[in-house]
């Protein structure tokens, strides 16, 4: 009797424990949607994130390989700007020379000057005046771009060019000396600047010169990047915009090697790229590229590849943001499925390159769900079994 009671209770809540992991087998554990619940989601996708799904096979992967990369190329050159760099203005230092023959206002008469006669000179001997040099000492350009020197008084001197100042400061000294000439050079050159900061060797100011130096001048200058280039990005700021590239993506004299103006500053900054793996692959990880491109079988590779117990291999989904070329702001998310079922795939595997922040998603089998059920009535009920056999 007591047997009998025993079995019928069992039975009850084997029946009532089966209808309520039913009831719940949406809701048992799980590492992410499957392919079916993705493509649902790319079909109800609302205008704010609209996405659909692109197949990578032969007829598509020639767009996806050759697609531009997502982190900017051509960001740069838009700041072109032509500018001279042999110009004075505030905060330089010059060196002034003045050069007089004769009488001078810096020195009294010549060494040679007027001594004929009283010396017993040859009759009919051309006497040739001496010349005489006065060094100023260093002037510094006030803030607002002038100096000042004797017997001239003031000159506004920002944004010329010292023989510019040579010559206004011979019109000075015209009618006051005789032959004046002048001689002008920039002996610290503070306003024809560029500045270094941030991920670099030795970071600090960098004078400008005729050559018209290239960015990748200055940050060779600096000692270059104390990072891998792959994994530096370049913030250039000038005037009032201030735009961000990796520095891997320029190259010596092209369009984004700008030419550098007075005021621009350079920093950079140790950002390295990564992608995310989720889903059926064990466990979610975000994997550095570390050095050189890195394919998506690559990148499948080194996450472990799809699971055998959970994964369905034919339902590998890359998530990336693609820049807009329709002339609005912004990027566009795209999505791209990868069949491993195929042996094709393998191939086109390691035709697309994976870029910064690139998600990929391993989908998990459809068969994953009843199997999990299973599992859970095993452990809810197990212990009902043993005892049933145990009292047979």
């Amino acid at each position: 009797m007591l047997l009998d009671s025993f079995r019928s209770t069992t039975r009850k809540l084997l029946i009532t424990g089966s209808g309520l992991a039913l009831a719940g087998c949406a809701t048992l554990p799980s590492s992410g949607p499957t392919a079916a619940a993705i493509e649902r989601g790319a079909m109800e996708s609302g205008e704010q994130l609209k996405f659909s799904i692109t197949n990578l096979d032969p007829s598509t992967i020639r767009a996806v390989a050759q697609a531009p990369a997502s982190d900017g190329t051509g960001r740069l050159a838009p700041l072109a700007q032509d500018t001279r760099t042999d110009v004075v203005g505030p905060g330089d230092t010059l060196a002034v020379s003045i050069y007089e023959v004769g009488v001078s206002l810096f020195g009294g008469a010549g060494a040679g000057a007027g001594a004929g006669a009283g010396m017993g000179s040859p009759a009919g001997a051309t006497m040739v005046p001496s010349a005489r040099a006065e060094n100023f000492p260093a002037i510094v350009v006030d803030r607002e771009g002038t100096i000042r020197l004797p017997y001239i008084g003031r000159l506004g001197v920002a944004g010329l060019t010292p023989s510019e100042i040579q010559r206004l400061v011979e019109q000075g000294l015209r009618g006051k000396s005789q032959s004046p000439q002048a001689l002008v050079t920039i002996r610290s050159n503070v306003s024809n600047t560029v500045y270094v900061s941030g991920d670099v060797r030795r970071p600090g100011r960098l004078e400008l010169t005729l050559s018209r130096e290239r960015l990748l001048d200055a940050i060779a200058s600096a000692g270059g990047g104390a990072g891998t280039t792959e994994d530096t990005i370049l913030r250039f700021t000038r005037g009032n915009r201030s735009v961000e590239q990796r520095l891997s993506l320029i190259r010596s004299g092209a369009p984004d090697d700008l030419v550098l103006v007075a005021g621009d500053r350079l920093e950079l900054i140790r950002r390295p790229r990564s992608y995310t793996v989720f889903g059926a692959s064990g466990r979610a990880s975000q994997i550095s590229f570390e050095n050189g491109d890195v394919s998506l079988a690559e990148a499948l590779a080194r996450a472990g590849g799809p699971n055998d117990a959970q994964a369905d291999p034919s339902a590998v989904f890359l998530f990336r943001y693609e820049s807009a070329f329709d002339g609005n702001a912004g990027s566009l998310p795209k999505l791209y499925r990868l069949n491993l079922m195929k042996p094709e795939s393998y191939f086109l595997s390691q035709r697309v390159t994976m870029r910064d922040k690139d998600v990929i998603y391993i989908a998990n089998a459809r068969a994953n769900q009843p199997a999990k059920l299973i599992n859970v009535i095993n452990q809810l009920f197990s212990p009902f079994i043993t005892a049933r056999a145990i009292t047979r």
